[in-house]
């Protein structure tokens, strides 16, 4: 089979199309027919390497896909040949108290699928295997490119906002990065608690598409001072929660940005792991600093009954073929991308 394959870290040029041997259902396992996969910043991460996090070579990329069980391995329950399904990226040991609570994320031997996973173990493909108990039904309104773009961003901002951060109506809700998959999901998820989010990007034309998800009010980061213009927006008041993810470079802004008892979520740091903290801010005005790492397939099955309903809509920015990833990683790097970027084999 053909996938996107890289053996070493580096930069976009590691990325290979190449030949592959097809996998193999083990026990409990399943194998899908990639109908599409998409882009996420792990793949960025993992291509050039991180530290503390071991990337198993060689190296398919893709943690989001969908597609049709073509085989299934012994002991496999409730996953038929020929279902069309979607992918739940997280991976626990499943024998764990972690695990058996549905809180795979806090299992020990948690990974990532096609991050963490491998070697040749991952959705830039055009077959992949996975365990069967990580498979979803695929919502039949949706097309396959946008159920390739839904599973990990949507599960990630689910447990972020509804289960961590606890958002309720009329909250005021910052969001970094809206025009972006995360971004782009958060607005929405904000729109359906009646909460109200402040969308900031890097240009006028994903302040537009934020709009149309939902977002009340909107902040050009590259012509705009973030903290002023908040201000400004809540008459002084401070929003509710600050929905992070890009880290060193925007986190003094979005501890300024937060009201008296108000909350930070954090789920990543694509521009750096060290974000200084005034402790005054932290005390005096009682903040909640709240971390969340993805999501459960308790939440990702959630979040899929409002795209059931046509609350909750996938974006998608690109569809490219497989070849084409590393032109994808590409407009990542360079913040080029609305929504997702999305692969078909």
């Amino acid at each position: 089979m053909k996938a996107i394959v890289f053996d070493e870290h580096g930069e976009i040029d590691r990325l290979k199309y190449i030949d592959v041997p097809e996998p193999k259902a083990g026990p409990r396992e399943a194998i899908i027919r990639i109908k599409a996969a998409s882009a996420n910043y792990t793949d960025i991460w993992a291509r050039r390497g991180m530290p503390g996090v071991s990337i198993l070579m060689p190296h398919i990329s893709g943690s989001d896909a969908c597609g049709e069980v073509v085989e299934i391995g012994s002991g496999v329950e409730g996953v038929n040949v020929g279902d069309e399904v979607m992918v739940h990226p997280g991976i626990g040991c499943q024998q764990c108290q972690a695990c058996a609570n549905g809180e795979e994320f806090f299992c020990r031997k948690f990974k990532i699928w096609g991050f963490q996973t491998g070697p040749l173990d991952g959705g830039h493909a055009e077959y992949a295997k996975i365990p069967s108990v990580n498979l979803v039904p695929k919502p039949s309104n949706i097309s396959w490119e946008e159920a390739a773009s839904l599973p990990l961003i949507l599960e990630t901002v689910w447990r972020m906002l509804v289960v961590r951060a606890r958002i309720r109506a009329g909250d005021i809700v910052l969001i970094w990065g809206a025009g972006g998959g995360l971004g782009t999901m958060a607005v929405q998820v904000c729109k359906l608690f009646n909460a109200k989010a402040i969308a900031i990007a890097s240009s006028d034309e994903k302040l537009s598409k934020a709009m149309e998800m939902g977002a009340e009010f909107t902040i050009n980061r590259n012509e705009q001072d973030v903290a002023q213009e908040v201000r400004r927006i809540t008459d002084r008041r401070g929003v509710d929660i600050v929905f992070e993810h890009v880290g060193q470079s925007t986190w003094p802004d979005s501890v300024r940005s937060l009201r008296y008892g108000g909350t930070i979520v954090v789920c990543g740091a694509t521009t750096g792991f060290d974000a200084n903290t005034d402790l005054r801010f932290l005390w005096n005005k009682q903040l909640n600093l709240l971390g969340s790492h993805m999501g459960s397939k308790a939440d990702l099955m959630d979040a899929l009954s409002f795209v059931e309903r046509g609350d909750i809509k996938a974006v998608v920015s690109e569809v490219l073929p497989l070849k084409d990833v590393p032109k994808g990683q590409g407009m990542m790097e360079r913040d080029e991308a609305i929504g997702k970027i999305v692969y078909i084999p």
